[in-house]
């Protein structure tokens, strides 16, 4: 029987499969409809890019444990804390994909109205801003938990799993373009 140590090592590699076998339709969705909302599922069973995003996050703070040697009193602490500093990172985010989108509608049309667009573009300044001051506190708030050797390894995992991340969309993108390519030579 496993103890609940061995459960949660073994649950990011059940959702890593999961991801990438989702990833090529979330990315065909993605660039099918950039203007739907993250949050909307995909049609026939698919996944949308925000339930990859969770579970990337779900996978991220498994693997946290492990890399910094959380102690049990640690992780409830940890895992609140780091869950605030994904949420910051991804309103963040969020806020300026929408306030860009706006941009782009008014720079694609032939008359620029100046003051709209100054006053989106003072908008992603200000969200900029307030995105920095978000990450920063909640990023204190993982810091206050953790000791200085797990906060200077918390860094480094988190550039790691950043790179993984990265890593993941490029292969997911790449198997999406050999499945369109296959299906387009198919009679």
């Amino acid at each position: 029987m496993l103890n609940a140590m061995q459960v949660k090592r073994w649950i990011p590699l059940l959702l890593m499969p999961l991801c990438l076998l989702s990833a090529p339709d979330a990315s065909a969705q993605t660039r099918q409809g950039r203007g739907q909302r993250l949050e909307q599922p995909l049609a026939e069973g698919g996944v949308s890019p925000a339930e990859i995003q969770r579970l990337f996050d779900a996978y991220v703070v498994m693997q946290a444990q492990t890399e910094l040697e959380l102690t049990d009193e640690q992780y409830p602490k940890f895992l609140t804390r780091v869950r605030a500093l994904q949420e910051a990172r991804r309103r963040g985010l969020f806020e300026r994909g929408r306030i860009l989108q706006e941009l782009r509608r008014l720079s694609a049309s032939k008359t620029v109205d100046e003051g709209q667009t100054r006053a989106a573009l003072r908008r992603l300044t200000e969200a900029d801003g307030r995105a920095a001051a978000d990450v920063q506190q909640a990023l204190d708030g993982v810091d206050q938990v953790l000791d200085v050797r797990q906060q200077a390894r918390f860094r480094l995992f988190e550039e790691q799993m950043e790179r993984r991340k990265v890593d993941l969309l490029l292969r997911a993108r790449q198997g999406n373009r050999r499945q369109q390519q296959q299906q387009s030579q198919q009679p």
